[in-house]
């Protein structure tokens, strides 16, 4: 019996072996983050005990203000609600941090589930990339701010969308980042489409 393989929602479009060094000959870059860890964290925001714990075990503020996130080093901490975040994590991270989350909330009304199958993040960037997120989506991501996170529709389908460094992240989940992916492509090929190398997470 073969042993299962892991696989991102992006593979069959081969994307390791199209990609190369960014440069001016495309308005527009993209690839696929894959293998992040994902965890959804609920709790109230306005029980101090909870916010404690969850800050001290993520080792960054847990962010209380809407459409915020907080971050430190290769973990990425979103608000979605009042009583909801969304925890992403290097590659093979998130049982650790999950274990950690779990025995810091002991005892406090929470909920910690690994969400690291459901989601994958892509990376965007170019001279173009604005251009292409006003076709592909109704929110004003010019107005969109560095530690701001949106989530907003992509077509038919649904996107969390951050600002890093010179480009946008977009986390999708695994059943639409085909379709997504897709989307992206077709909206971004009368600027220029490449495949960035080694894109940043």
């Amino acid at each position: 019996m073969s042993e299962p393989v892991m696989r991102s929602p992006l593979h069959s479009f081969g994307l390791a072996s199209q990609a190369r060094q960014i440069d001016d000959s495309c308005g527009v870059w993209a690839n696929e983050i894959p293998y992040l860890g994902y965890i959804s964290l609920r709790g109230d925001g306005r029980d101090q005990t909870f916010v404690t714990a969850a800050s001290n075990a993520l080792g960054v503020p847990l962010p209380l203000q809407s459409c915020t996130l907080s971050s430190s080093n290769d973990l990425k901490v979103l608000w979605l609600s009042p009583d909801e975040w969304m925890i992403v994590a290097a590659p093979g991270q998130a049982n650790a941090l999950r274990s950690c989350l779990q025995q810091a909330l002991a005892g406090v009304r929470s909920q910690v589930v690994d969400n690291s199958g459901g989601y994958t993040k892509i990376f965007l960037g170019g001279s173009k990339a604005l251009d292409v997120l006003r076709h592909v989506s109704v929110y004003d991501f010019e107005s969109l701010q560095p530690n701001r996170v949106v989530g907003t529709t992509f077509g038919k389908s649904s996107a969390y969308v951050f600002r890093q460094g010179d480009g946008y992240r977009l986390i999708v989940r695994r059943s639409f980042a085909d379709y997504i992916w897709r989307y992206l492509a077709r909206a971004a090929t009368p600027y220029g489409f490449g495949i960035a190398n080694a894109a940043p997470g």
